[in-house]
């Protein structure tokens, strides 16, 4: 069963950092893209970050100084550093892998599978 599972959300103060991990399974990931997007309530779903097959990454403006993005290709594994967090990065965050082979993902149209999601809370 293909899947993407994301771990490593919770509660961080504001300025605090914080890194997800995504376990992906049941495909060859190797050449697809692989990324982050965020929703928080009452609002689309944003891409934040992907990584290609060759290591390409893509970032979105909003988070492109504070969150970084990398890619474990043996663990097929993809990360999702996170720092300066601020409260209206509060969000349910989610994993997802590209629907087609050697193409870039930048919204969700492109997407062809999603993890359940993992809720980080900027707070306090």
């Amino acid at each position: 069963q293909e899947q993407v599972v994301e771990s490593g959300g919770g509660l961080v103060q504001p300025g605090g950092s914080l890194r997800l991990s995504c376990a992906a399974s049941g495909r060859d990931f190797s050449r697809y893209a692989l990324g982050w997007f965020r929703q928080a309530p009452g609002k689309e779903r944003e891409f934040l970050a992907s990584i290609d097959w060759s290591g390409h990454a893509r970032y979105s403006d909003s988070v492109r100084d504070r969150f970084a993005i990398s890619r474990d290709y043996d663990k097929i594994m993809v990360y999702l550093q996170m720092i300066s967090l601020r409260p209206e990065d509060t969000a349910v965050y989610y994993c997802a892998a590209g629907l087609v082979t050697f193409r870039q993902i930048d919204t969700p149209r492109d997407i062809g599978l999603w993890g359940q999601g993992t809720l980080v809370t900027v707070s306090a």
